[in-house]
């Protein structure tokens, strides 16, 4: 009988610990034998956000994502988790909003929110660039404007002076603040990490990048002040709710899709190596999860 009980204690222990397991908890280690290690369980990790989090037209894809979340398995996401030793569940998609943490993006695509409990213990993710689609319809008109006239002056700014910058205030801000909220509320033991967007031009003209890039001289300010304003929007919305901000601006300058192959992380609109334009490459997405590292301690 008491070797049945001990048995029986036994199992229950087991049992105990591989549920604890299961829930993302720490359970007590198990006494190692002479020369072993107990092993560790891997903290969970939820990576959120849009096509800059999924790396969309990165190659491999992703094959656990839906063909239409265009998601990279080296996107920063996976490259972090390998590198830190995360459980990582990845659901990130490409074209995301901060309307599609609470609601499906796609038929097969659940809200965002879903991959989170009270066992999550990290988060990251980068949204709000498409809210009101801000960066694309920025993206185009500037785009637009500067092949009518040829790449000078600075047609975007006068075409739409403070259009984009009154969508952050008004729209974009308020939404990536309740976003945040949404996912403390649903992982209230995580670490919450938002980055913010690497530069996309230069601060200055570069000899040969109209072809590939097609803003007009004079709007590369109006451009770079544009996305100055959302990364603003960003930390502001993460100091408010508790998350820690990634800023990435130091770190990405130089590396703008203006740059040549090796240099640049973002690729330019024509003559890019991927397939999906004005997203980093798989350099963008390594040196993404190098500072994500490094302002959270994993490096």
């Amino acid at each position: 009988m008491r070797i049945l009980a001990r048995r029986t204690r036994g199992l229950a222990a087991v049992l105990a610990a591989g549920t604890l397991a299961v829930l993302g908890l720490n359970a007590p280690a198990a006494q190692a034998s002479p020369g072993q290690q107990a092993p560790q369980a891997q903290q969970s990790y939820v990576a959120m956000g849009d096509s800059y989090s999924a790396a969309s037209g990165v190659l491999p894809l992703d094959p656990d994502a839906a063909l239409l979340c265009v998601r990279s398995s080296a996107n920063y996401p996976h490259v972090l988790a390998a590198r830190a030793g995360l459980a990582l569940k990845d659901v990130t998609c490409g074209a995301a909003e901060t309307k599609d943490f609470a609601g499906a993006q796609y038929p097969d695509v659940p809200p965002q929110l879903d991959a989170l409990s009270s066992s999550t213990g990290l988060v990251t993710m980068t949204i709000g660039g498409n809210d009101n689609n801000t960066f694309i319809d920025a993206a185009l008109a500037c785009g637009s404007a500067g092949l009518a006239t040829f790449g000078i002056g600075h047609p975007c700014q006068t075409l739409y002076g403070s259009t984009f910058d009154d969508q952050i205030d008004n729209g974009t801000y308020p939404a990536i603040k309740a976003a945040l909220a949404s996912v403390r509320a649903k992982a209230p033991n995580a670490r919450v990490a938002i980055l913010g967007y690497p530069w996309v031009v230069p601060t200055a003209p570069v000899a040969g990048c109209f072809a590939k890039l097609p803003i007009a001289s004079g709007d590369l300010a109006y451009v770079r002040d544009l996305q100055t304003h959302l990364n603003s929007a960003v930390k502001r919305a993460a100091a408010e709710t508790g998350a820690t901000y990634v800023d990435v601006s130091g770190v990405s300058e130089g590396h703008d899709a203006c740059q040549p192959i090796g240099t640049r992380w973002i690729e330019p609109v024509l003559f890019g190596t991927n397939f999906v334009p004005i997203h980093p490459n798989a350099l963008g997405e390594s040196k993404l999860a190098d500072r994500t590292a490094a302002v959270l301690g994993l490096s």
